[in-house]
Parts: structure tokens; sequence; C-alpha cells
């Protein structure tokens, strides 16, 4: 019996792949069957990443998906592509009344601008395969206000707008688009803003499930919606939370 979860014969470009949710996409992908192409920042850490991936012919750029100027010739380098997972992101917190714009820029250009000309730049070159599945990584924070992160969360909400009606338009080659929204995982985003352990262990009672999301929680379900599993899925905003409803 074929398994309709598996990933052999595809090949997917994992972004944000040296740490957090983006490494652990990656790693699964590659343990089940696909030939995975990873990009990152960090030399080294995405070089941990890719030791940790079962041999596949995989492919490793490092890269700053923010420097608009090589996204050309990053995308030139690469196959066709039977899925996309946009794991690159940033966080951050600062009270509204103290925003400048290069805040508003720093996090609108990793967040949102990036992805998109990324996505944009594979559809022109033609390298996003028929019946592709193209997955973003959003966040709960979209509908979840919280004190100081408005930037982030608007960033987080225009990206489930663009992935939506990008999804509208790819439907007609059975491109699938959806989002993954979760609440909080334990990634280094989460320690960014100087909580202690004993603040977010405090917090991580308020969820139902009584613990925050792993890396490993959020690949899973990239897998599912990278799979033939999800052949009917898309313009999906999928929240992974563990039962909490609020942020804040």
């Amino acid at each position: 019996m074929q398994n309709p979860f598996s990933l052999k014969g595809k090949t997917i470009f994992v972004t944000g792949a040296s740490s957090g949710i983006g490494k652990a996409t990656a790693i699964l992908c590659a343990e089940m069957g696909a030939t995975v192409i990873v990009s990152g920042r960090n030399a080294a850490r995405l070089n941990d990443t890719f030791t940790q991936m079962l041999d596949g012919g995989h492919q490793k750029i490092v890269c700053d998906l923010t420097d608009t100027a090589v996204l050309s010739k990053i995308v030139e380098t690469i196959p066709n592509l039977d899925g996309v997972v946009h794991c690159a992101g940033i966080g951050q917190r600062i009270l509204c009344k103290q925003l400048t714009e290069q805040d508003i820029d720093t996090v609108m250009n990793t967040n949102f601008k990036a992805p998109i000309l990324l996505q944009t730049e594979l559809l022109k070159q033609k390298k996003i395969n028929k019946s592709a599945s193209i997955i973003f990584v959003g966040s709960i924070a979209a509908e979840s206000p919280s004190i100081g992160n408005a930037i982030y969360s608007a960033s987080k909400g225009a990206l489930i707008s663009y992935a939506q009606c990008l999804g509208k338009e790819l439907a007609v080659r059975q491109v699938r688009v959806n989002v993954i929204s979760p609440a909080m995982v334990k990634t280094n985003l989460i320690y960014a803003d100087g909580i202690s352990e004993e603040q977010l262990a405090e917090d991580e009672k308020r969820y139902p499930l009584k613990r925050y999301g792993n890396p490993e929680d959020i690949a899973n379900l990239a897998v599912y919606l990278l799979s033939e599993a999800a052949s009917w899925m898309t313009i999906s905003n999928v929240k992974i939370t563990g039962g909490v409803i609020n942020l804040s």
C-alpha cells in the first residue's frame, strides 16, 4: 500500500532552515524521502542542519533573503520544486509609541517582503511544478493582539492574506497554498525579548495541553501539507496552538 504521507520523489525548498521550525522541517522532509534544498543566513548553523539530514542529494544555500538583488541568482541554482516551506522570519517586541521606520522595515522586510519576492521569482522562473505545495509559516499573533507585538502581528497577518490570494491564482495548476499559524513554539525567537525561563514556564500553564509547541510539532504538520495526503487542501490557515486561543 502506498504511503500518502511519503515525500519520496519530491524536491522541497525550506527557507530559514538553520534553526527552529525550518531546521526541524528540513530534517523531517529528508527522513520522509524528499530531496531538500535548505537556505539560511548562518553558515555554521545551516551546515549543522545539513549534516543531520539523511543522504539524498540535498543542497544548501547560505544567503540573506532580504537581499533582493541575489534572489534571481539563487532561484537559478535550484531545480524545479514540488514544495516550498517559507520558514524564515524574525520576532520583535516594541511598544507602538516607540516604533521607528527602521523597526517596521526590519520586520516587514524579513517576514513579509522577502518570502513574497522569493515566491515571485520562483514563479517567474517556472520553478514550481504542477500540483506542488507551498506553505507559509504565519502565527496566531495575526489574530491575537499582545503588548509590543504590533509589527510582528501585522507582518504575519499580511503574509496570511497574501498566501490566500496566491492560492486562488495558482489553483488552476493544482498548486496548493496553505499557512501554518502556530502559537508559542520553543525556538530561539521566544528568548529574544529577555523573558526568563520561569516566566515562560508560567505562561505554558495557560495552554490546555500545558506546554508550548516544539519545532517538530510544526514540521509534522508541514510534511502533511506537502504530501499527497493533503491533495484537497488549499487556501487554508491551519492553527496549531496546543489549545490556546489568545497569546495575551
